[in-house]
Parts: structure tokens; C-alpha cells; sequence
């Protein structure tokens, strides 16, 4: 590939792949159907919400990199797309189920990609599944890379590299809200109340004492 891929073209192209295994009789997808798997709200994180207008842009980028083209069928005047990753990349079936569950669902673990690619491709074992991603990092252009380790993470995650390398994940701190003008309120009369109450707890301590004197 030329360039790194956008958001859209790595939605469309993931989007090609999953419904030639999964929906062979539809495919290749008109411009409608594609829209519509680019969209999904299953099986994709994140869920877009995309037109017919920005995933048309996004064909015909793709075609000029030789990864989509046309494709006219007997049965209808619809146009219709197919992916070529597949053949530009020399990509087996088991490289592209894996590459493809990475593109519409981002980085995840061995086990993950295991469970998720059970439609489009059945894996022995986990280490299958690591060997297959082992030969996607040491293509010559390699599409898949392993994930550092968050704190308090003990299994490996991967992500593709079509889109270049990935931005390193920062876990967000929630701090507190700091305490309105009302809860300030409350808070200050909570305290004068308290130091009234000590200051009488006082005033009857110091009035006991004295009956002993």
C-alpha cells in the first residue's frame, strides 16, 4: 500500500472481507449494502455512522490503490464492489479472517480473535491463532503488531498497522468534582453545627467537674 488508510477505508475494506466469507450469496456488495455492514452496530467497534457519499470517496481511493474494483454482475445493473486485499497482499484465509476482526474491532487479545473469526475462519487452537498473527508481523510490510502490556494486563494484544502505527492507549483518570456552591453551604453549616455541639459537650464537662471540687 501506498499510504496508511484512513478510518473509513479500514471500516470498508474490513466490512468487504467479513461479508464474502459470512454472506457469499450477496456478495460483492452494492454501494447500499456496504453502507449499511460499514454502520453496523455489532461486530464493530467503533460503530460509525457513515453516508453514501463519504464511503463512495473512500471506493474510489481504495480503487486507485488497487484494493476494490468494480465488479458487474449478469442479474443486476446495481454496481457492486469486492475487495482485492486478499490477492494484493497474498494474504491467506486464516491471515485475513485474523487481519479482518483487527480491522473492524480493533486491537485484542489471541483469545479474542479466536472466538470473533469463528464464522469466517475455524482455528485449531491459540496457537494457531498466534502463529497465523506471527506471519502478519514478519511480512515485509508487516500488517500486525503486538501491543505493550497495560498495567494489571497479563495477556498480549494486537492491532493492524493499515492505518500506521497505532497511538499509544492512555488510561483516563476520573478525578472528583470539586464541591458546588450548595455542597460548600451545607458542608460549613455540618461544621458549625459540630462546633456547637462540642462547645456545649464542653460547657457540661467543665459544669461536672466543678460539682466534684
Amino acid at each position: 500500500m501506498d499510504s496508511p488508510l484512513d478510518t473509513v477505508a479500514v471500516r470498508v475494506l474490513g466490512s468487504l472481507i467479513e461479508k464474502e466469507i459470512t454472506t457469499p450469496n450477496n456478495y460483492p456488495l452494492t454501494l447500499n449494502a456496504l453502507t449499511a455492514a460499514c454502520n453496523q452496530t455489532s461486530n464493530r467497534d467503533p460503530v460509525l455512522e457513515l453516508d453514501e457519499t463519504t464511503v463512495s470517496r473512500s471506493i474510489d481511493d481504495l480503487a486507485r490503490s488497487s484494493l476494490i474494483r468494480e465488479v458487474h454482475r449478469s442479474d443486476t445493473r446495481a454496481r457492486r464492489y469486492r475487495h482485492q486485499l486478499a490477492e494484493t497482499l497474498k494474504l491467506h484465509q486464516a491471515e485475513m479472517a485474523a487481519l479482518c476482526v483487527l480491522m473492524l474491532r480493533g486491537a485484542q487479545t489471541a483469545g479474542e480473535i479466536r472466538a470473533r473469526t469463528a464464522r469466517m475462519f475455524e482455528f485449531v487452537d491459540l496457537a494457531h491463532v498466534e502463529i497465523t498473527l506471527e506471519a502478519l508481523m514478519a511480512l515485509p510490510t508487516p500488517l500486525v503488531t503486538r501491543l505493550p502490556r497495560r498495567p494489571g494486563q497479563n495477556e498480549v494484544r494486537y492491532a493492524h498497522l493499515l492505518s500506521g502505527e497505532p497511538q499509544p492507549e492512555t488510561t483516563s483518570v476520573v478525578l472528583p468534582e470539586p464541591p458546588g456552591p450548595d455542597r460548600v453551604d451545607a458542608l460549613e453549616q455540618e461544621v458549625a453545627s459540630l462546633r456547637s455541639e462540642l462547645a456545649e459537650l464542653r460547657a457540661q464537662f467543665e459544669a461536672f467537674r466543678r460539682s466534684f471540687e
